[in-house]
């Protein structure tokens, strides 16, 4: 198989869940590009490509995916201005402080076992969440937003993970966020951390534009179909699928803790 219809494939797969679910993505584009390309006799992708290419499948499905959760009036203005702003003020601190950190390899245990605690959360039942929540009357709690991108954005550039999979958990248990708003807002949120590293990885050259372009134009349409059909699954189905996706990343994260205590 071809590697430019093989990348096109995952991209498929990884922008609808985008659009569907509100993560960005890269925590499914990852790994199937770092695995399945050798599953079908093609070159396996280093970690250094699959890295460039993953942050252009996340700004690519946030984008189309807001546009399609916005026209359903799903998308906070004020709850991706706080969170937004305050996780990537974070997560550029916990990333200058990485290299202060002795054991890293702990951080990111604590990390995956903060995935398994928002695997959980999901599953918490929220006040007045609703199948169709009306924007013009949600408010919220900015102290914890505040609190909850913080800690997130913090962790997460300590140990360089995202971490937008576990926002929306905290959104909806924490923050008391209707489902359906928290999975619009997320992608909002998610677009303003890839459009920096986005810009970082691309005036450095680690982008290998061909294959990245392949991607754009396919995560495009599988987005907004994942935003449309996210809109006709009941918030109890959202939730279940939310939580396994983010269950299955906390085995990943997990992985990487055994591989790294193995060296």
């Amino acid at each position: 198989m071809d590697m430019y219809l093989l990348v096109a494939g995952l991209a498929l797969v990884a922008g609808f869940l985008s659009g569907l679910l509100g993560i960005g993505g890269g925590i499914v584009m990852a790994p199937l590009l770092l695995y399945v390309p050798p599953l079908f006799g093609l070159a396996p992708l280093s970690m250094h490509v699959v890295a460039g290419l993953t942050i252009v499948q996340g700004l690519t499905a946030c984008t189309s995916g807001v546009v399609a959760h916005h026209r359903f009036r799903c998308v906070s203005r004020g709850l991706t201005c706080w969170m937004g702003g305050t996780i990537f003020v974070t997560a550029l601190i916990g990333g200058a402080a990485a290299g202060l950190v002795a054991n890293e390899v702990l951080l990111l245990l604590i990390f995956a076992l903060l995935a398994l605690v928002a695997a959980v959360l999901i599953f918490v039942p929220v006040t007045n969440d609703s199948e169709h929540p009306d924007l013009d009357d949600f408010s919220f709690n900015r102290g914890r937003a505040v609190i909850a991108a913080g800690s997130v954005g913090l962790l997460g550039g300590m140990v360089g993970q995202g971490g937008s999979f576990i926002l929306i958990p905290l959104m909806t248990s924490f923050v008391r966020v209707p489902t359906r708003i928290a999975i619009g807002s997320n992608l909002a949120i998610v677009f303003l951390s890839s459009l920096a590293a986005f810009l970082g990885k691309a005036v450095t050259g680690q982008i290998v534009w061909p294959l990245a372009l392949v991607i754009a134009v396919t995560v495009i349409p599988a987005a907004q179909l994942g935003g449309r059909i996210s809109r006709r699954v009941p918030v109890a189905g959202l939730r279940m699928l939310l939580a396994v996706c983010i269950g299955l990343a906390a085995v990943r994260i997990g992985i990487s803790v055994v591989d790294s205590w193995r060296w």
